[in-house]
């Protein structure tokens, strides 16, 4: 895992990129988590596998959520991360 930061995979170009990303990080901000964010374009790796669904949320391998952001399940998982056991 990448410890409290979420990659987000995007396209120079893409709207929908620029817009989840302009939502994404206050959330973040109010979590305490930061957020990364990749060009596809620029990785033929990532482009092959995720190509139609940029931009995507990432937390590793772990999708949240592609296309618009899901605010609930990215607030969910940040704050369920990591499952910690009670003192």
């Amino acid at each position: 895992m990448t410890g409290r930061e979420l990659t987000v995979l995007s396209r120079e170009w893409c709207h929908l990129c620029h817009d989840l990303i302009a939502a994404l990080e206050p959330l973040l901000a109010e979590l305490g988590w930061t957020c990364r964010v990749v060009d596809v374009d620029r990785h033929p790796e990532l482009e092959a596998r995720w190509d139609e669904l940029v931009p995507v949320v990432l937390h590793g391998d772990t999708e949240l959520c592609h296309y618009h952001l899901d605010a609930a399940a990215v607030r969910a998982y940040c704050q369920g991360f990591p499952l910690e056991s009670a003192p």
